[in-house]
């Protein structure tokens, strides 16, 4: 081989390595772990969710109202509305929606505890120069 020839090839050599570890520094990113387990974990929640439906939600409403959930309504030719599979679809759309924000409302609740406390951080490692300073500034704006 002519020597511009192994140039080249060393060259696309090295920008498939680069590519490689590019997308091996974004797959090892926290984000998109966190991300991948989140839907791992909200898949198998979701599948508790529709068991509850299933079995605890849907039988109580039936005892209740008399209706079975897993209704149909023949509109014609042979064809159905199955609103019973609706209606459960509903239903644990709202068990997830609401779990979700409880979640969402516990996260946001740490978030600001860990902001309160780097905050007291903050004011206790004031060294005494800043402290002075801080001093002369308030009197500085008493004067005023």
């Amino acid at each position: 081989m002519k020597k511009v020839e192994k140039e080249k090839i060393k060259n696309v050599a090295g920008k498939g390595k680069g590519f490689i570890e590019e997308f091996k520094s974004f797959v090892l990113k926290g984000n998109v772990m966190d991300m991948a387990i989140g839907v791992i974990i909200g898949t198998a929640f979701a599948s508790i969710v529709t068991a509850l439906t299933d079995d605890f939600i849907n039988p109580i409403i039936n005892s209740i109202g008399g209706a079975e959930v897993k209704g149909q309504l023949k509109i014609w030719s042979g064809q159905y509305l199955n609103w019973g599979h609706f209606l459960t679809s509903i239903i644990n759309f709202l068990i997830m929606a609401f779990v979700l924000f409880l979640m969402l409302k516990g996260v946001n609740k740490l978030m600001t505890i860990n902001k309160k406390k780097q905050k007291d951080d903050v004011l206790i490692t004031k060294t005494d120069e800043v402290l002075l300073l801080e001093e002369i500034r308030d009197l500085l704006k008493k004067r005023k």
